[in-house]
């Protein structure tokens, strides 16, 4: 029967299939005929003893190859983890698995997830875990790898990224050798290189199989002379030869519900489509807050999707524009590395990014990812991607054309003279205070090869202490870092780094050294570092010391200056006046400030202030908040500088001061378009009140964490049950935690 494996086939027998068997029933269980690519990959792995490394671009049908490897596990009676880099992408990815495992005869129990947020399924054999799950396994030493056969590394250029590419880094290093790795990946610069090092390096040998051909080829294409919104509709018009569905990228959450605004209100939409999108509105619903101005968007064919949006909004956009009811969506670049809505054009609305008067070009990597989300295997021919030129170029790009039509009739009639008069005029021109892209950028793109792979950044502290409780020896960390995969000078300076991260820990009394040499002493309490997963781990237990005798808002304070949130949230967070200072800043900080030479003059009266205290952040005279205090007096004792970044915000307190109303605080600080940004801030704020809790015992730390708790619970019940149902898995789990660290704990 092809398309569909015997439901009960093989797990009924008493001695599992072999590689052959197995091999043989998914080639026939294939729904439809696979590229000649995909052929390869798949009879590769069911050859392989070490694994194999795909490159491909976007839409070259990977998860095919990776549903190859889940198939064999399940038929094998083997265990297999899947990794991806993002919650949404996991998400999406185990509710995919789940149905091609009923599909082929298992049980929906047979497939897990685990992320950060979430727990289903947990010892199901197929485990579908954001990456740094899979890390904290492998650290803690409590999970049994014997019965794993494999693991999917979904999106495995993330290696590259500068923040969190040592966590796959980290994860091929340790995972045992009877494992087999499927690395999947967009093209890269080096994969030759990569799998050489891999085995040089790590023993671990894999194939590589890589193509740079797409099935569907991309058309790309400058928009010079056309305004976005009037680009936008003519896309959406012609029918079956329309130009969308479409994701719109911009590269900042404002501009996506600018954009948006102006989409809402044009010809974009049928009158049949319109009770479609209606109907799956209602079946969901969407929040409070923003929610309604979504829905009008919605309505009228025009979706957004970013961090900001609520996860029950982000849901039904991703339905609405999965069944092709939107022509639009209008999204930041994060959705090209995450969940896939598949789409027959991609528009960017500039390709240049950065802070006001510093943008620069898009790095290659980044322009390619979100180029590839072009063209629908199972339904186009072709993709398009789009890039639209400023306005004010177009703008004066038709004041030429205007001008150059006049100037044609060499026509000496007062009526054209008049005219071409009033025409200089108006003439546009180039503002001092934009910035500007060209076409040749963009083809300057287009032809960028992929950015090569590297190990970009210095090891975390909560590694390095891990790899210090299990060896006790600095030559096994030297060894490590020596075996990474970038140039001598790299290396060099890594082994730098090490020096300073181990003369802070020696600071604080968790390892000794003598000076000028590689014995070292490593004390009995360093393991109570790798507790701490939502907060670096020296920073979090001089926290855990320093605040046991301070007041619940101090707390409060603490807290929330270390989970980052982007400047225009913070800026409309700011402390309220009648905060009375605590007992910890009165009595132990300020005068510690003084003693250290840090003026506390005190700041301009309300009164005589032009914005809020954001705005005022960068002036000498303005004293130090107290989470800046903190972080002042924590580098002061390091024994190595290290930049720890605490932002002073008042979000979790605000809200517990208003009664737990999320859509009060929010809307009264105009951050309703922001709303999502906000809830997933609380529970993280809930779970790092809880680490303080588990601890210190201190009841204050608990009573916080159950206020913010409800507030959350009350706007979306859903994804704080999902937060908070991994709570047993974090507190179970000493290795790194399982989100993207908020600061690196890295020496500059």
């Amino acid at each position: 029967m092809r398309g569909r494996a015997q439901p009960g086939c093989y797990p009924a027998l008493k001695m599992p299939p072999t590689r052959d068997e197995i091999c043989a029933l998914w080639l026939d269980a294939l729904p439809y005929e696979p590229y000649s690519f995909q052929e390869e990959a798949i009879l590769a792995w069911f050859e392989v003893e070490g694994g194999l490394l795909i490159t491909a671009p976007t839409g070259m049908g990977k998860t095919l190859i990776a549903e190859t490897a889940i198939f064999e596990a399940l038929h094998a009676r083997k265990r297999i983890y899947y990794t991806t880099p993002l919650i949404a992408l996991t998400d999406q990815k185990f509710r995919e698995m789940q149905t091609q495992a009923v599909s082929w005869g298992f049980a929906p129990e047979d497939v897990g997830l685990v992320t950060g947020n979430h727990k289903v399924n947990p010892d199901a054999p197929v485990l579908v875990v954001v990456a740094e799950i899979l890390l904290n396994h492998l650290l803690d030493g409590t999970r049994d790898m014997s019965d794993v056969s494999a693991v999917v590394m979904d999106e495995f250029h993330s290696f590259n990224d500068r923040d969190r590419g040592v966590v796959w880094e980290l994860s091929l290093a340790l995972l045992p050798k009877h494992i087999r790795v499927l690395l999947l990946s967009a093209t890269v610069g080096n994969p030759v290189d990569f799998v050489l090092w891999l085995k040089q390096q790590h023993d671990r040998s894999v194939r590589l199989i890589r193509t740079d051909e797409r099935k569907v080829p991309l058309q790309y294409h400058w928009v010079g002379d056309t305004l976005l919104t009037d680009h936008l509709v003519q896309m959406a018009a012609g029918g079956d030869d329309a130009k969308s569905p479409a994701l719109v990228f911009c590269f900042s959450r404002d501009e996506c519900w600018e954009i948006a605004e102006r989409l809402k209100g044009l010809p974009l939409i049928d009158k049949a489509t319109r009770p479609q999108i209606e109907e799956i509105i209602d079946r969901h619903g969407l929040s409070k807050g923003v929610g309604g101005k979504l829905r009008q968007m919605l309505i009228r064919g025009v979706g957004v999707h970013h961090a900001g949006i609520m996860p029950r909004n982000k849901r039904v956009v991703e339905e609405l524009f999965s069944k092709r009811l939107l022509p639009f969506v209008i999204c930041t670049e994060t959705l090209a590395a995450g969940i896939n809505l598949p789409a027959r054009s991609v528009v960017l609305t500039t390709i240049i990014k950065g802070p006001p008067r510093a943008k620069k070009l898009l790095p290659s990597s980044d322009a390619h990812q979100m180029f590839g989300r072009a063209g629908r295997p199972q339904f186009d021919t072709e993709g398009h991607v789009y890039a639209v030129a400023h306005e004010d170029d177009i703008k004066i790009h038709k004041w030429k054309l205007k001008r150059d039509k006049l100037e044609a009739t060499g026509s000496k009639d007062p009526g054209i003279l008049k005219a071409l008069k009033a025409l200089s005029k108006k003439q546009p021109k180039r503002r001092s205070t934009e910035q500007y892209w060209s076409e040749g950028q963009f083809k300057q793109l287009i032809e960028a090869g992929p950015a090569r792979l590297k190990s970009r950044s210095m090891i975390p502290y909560r590694f390095l202490v891990w790899l210090l409780v299990q060896h006790a020896e600095l030559g096994v960390v030297r060894d490590f870092l020596g075996k990474r995969l970038e140039s001598e000078e790299k290396l060099k300076h890594f082994n730098l780094q090490l020096d300073a991260m181990l003369a802070n820990l020696q600071a604080f009394g968790y390892v000794t050294r003598q000076e000028g040499s590689d014995d070292i002493t490593v004390a009995d309490d360093i393991e109570q570092l790798l507790r701490w997963r939502s907060i670096d781990p020296l920073f979090g237990a001089w926290l855990q010391r320093t605040l046991a005798t301070s007041s619940i808002d101090e707390k409060t304070l603490a807290l929330e200056s270390v989970l980052p949130l982007p400047y225009r949230v913070i800026k409309r967070c700011d402390l309220p006046y009648d905060l009375e200072p605590g007992t910890l800043q009165v009595e132990v900080m300020e005068p510690l400030m003084i003693s250290m030479g840090v003026s506390l003059d005190p700041p301009p009266p309300p009164e005589e202030r032009d914005g809020p205290r954001a705005f005022w952040e960068d002036r000498p005279e303005l004293p130090p908040t107290f989470p800046e205090m903190l972080a002042l007096a924590y580098e002061h004792e390091l024994a190595v500088p290290e930049e720890t970044e605490v932002q002073t915000k008042w979000i979790a307190g605000g809200i517990a001061q208003g009664n737990g109303d999320f859509h009060k605080f929010t809307g009264a600080r105009e951050l309703a378009k922001s709303e999502g940004l906000i809830l997933r801030h609380l529970l993280r704020f809930v779970l790092l009140a809880l680490e303080f809790h588990d601890a210190t015992g201190d009841p204050d730390y608990q009573l916080l964490a159950q206020r913010v708790e409800q507030a959350c619970r009350e706007v979306d019940p859903r994804e704080t049950e999902r937060t908070l149902t991994q709570r047993e898995e974090l507190r179970e789990s000493d290795g790194l935690r399982g989100e993207p660290p908020p600061s690196t704990g890295r020496p500059p």
